[in-house]
């Protein structure tokens, strides 16, 4: 089984209040995470990391992966740096460490990158029986004023009409899915978990309509209670 997560931002005591995680100290959510991942993942799975994964230097951030199941590879993130950097980090916990891939998953095809990618490759691409080909996998964002302006991007764009390449009216797709660990409750997704997860999250965002960004403050303390409760 493959499966996808991003942003857990292992040992970062500041991200706790940045992203109203809820826990009492670092300590606290560093364990929770690690109970989440290996509930789901066991030795002989694939765990796409897209980014950011830890706050640590080298040694503690090795500790940390060696408490973890599965097959890892690593998107790089803009956080990343400052363990893979550290002459004392040893990079064999990693299958793979890229800083974008394109790949299969099953019968559909993806595009991971740790930074959200809005017009990606082969965006219009459909199967046979006309549903999406390609999903954009991301992180970076995590549930930021950012993410709900990404989210308003594309309800706008998506409803736009144009001409494609064979200069039929069409408008553009947007299968664009941020894999961020409060989302699944720490927990890593296969693809189609987290398209069903993506789908549920963004129509609750949209029932609020257009919000500033205290307004959207609010709402982000309703999602993290919804990740929690399974998005039920």
């Amino acid at each position: 089984m493959r499966y996808y997560i991003s942003d857990n931002h292992f040992t970062h005591s500041r991200i706790c209040e940045v992203d109203q995680r809820g826990f009492e100290n670092v300590y606290q959510m560093d364990q929770y995470m690690i109970e989440q991942w290996n509930k789901r993942v066991t030795n002989n799975d694939e765990v796409y990391i897209l980014g950011d994964f830890s706050w640590a230097k080298g040694i503690e951030t090795w500790n940390i992966l060696n408490q973890l199941n599965g097959k890892i590879t690593l998107i790089e993130g803009n956080h990343d740096y400052f363990y893979l950097d550290d002459p004392d980090f040893v990079d064999e916990r990693f299958e793979e460490i890229l800083n974008y891939a394109e790949d299969v998953d099953g019968n559909r095809k993806v595009i991971l990158s740790h930074y959200p990618i809005p017009f990606y490759n082969h965006q219009f691409n459909t199967t046979e029986d006309g549903k999406p080909e390609y999903y954009m996998l991301y992180g970076h964002l995590h549930n930021t004023y950012d993410e709900y302006m990404m989210n308003d991007f594309i309800n706008r764009a998506a409803s736009k009409e144009r001409r494609n390449a064979r200069d039929e009216m069409t408008t553009t797709p947007f299968h664009m899915i941020n894999v961020f660990a409060l989302f699944s409750d720490y927990t890593p997704l296969t693809q189609d978990e987290w398209i069903e997860l993506d789908q549920k999250r963004r129509d609750f965002i949209n029932s609020f309509g257009e919000m500033d960004y205290d307004q959207w403050m609010e709402v982000n303390k309703l999602v993290v209670q919804k990740s929690k409760n399974k998005w039920k």
